[in-house]
């Protein structure tokens, strides 16, 4: 039967964990509560077809985060326009352009 290594192998301490530096965000980090869905879709509809910006709401000054190519989300509310309203696999309800969508 082979031996256990000793702990104090070379300058490396076992049996401790490193921890990262915590970072506290700021609060435009944080996904607003009316903006959740729960419990989050589990099927979808549609897919980016590219990176586009989303929107909590009107106006659209400036994008409140980034889809990525691929997402799956589940096209809620589209009247025709410009944009539509998708719900992605967190449960965040947005608006983005309809033009990125692709049906699955």
């Amino acid at each position: 039967m082979a031996s256990r290594p000793s702990r104090k192998t070379g300058s490396v301490s076992t049996g401790r964990m490193l921890r990262p530096k915590a970072v506290v965000l700021p609060d435009t980090a944080l996904m607003p509560e009316h903006r959740l869905v729960k419990p989050a879709p589990n099927q979808f509809t549609h897919e980016l077809s590219r990176a586009q910006p989303y929107f909590y709401a009107i106006p659209r000054d400036r994008p409140d985060g980034r889809f990525r190519a691929g997402t799956r989300v589940v096209l809620m509310v589209y009247d025709g326009g410009q944009y539509c309203r998708v719900i992605d696999a967190r449960g965040l309800y947005v608006e983005t352009a309809y033009s990125g969508l692709r049906h699955l």
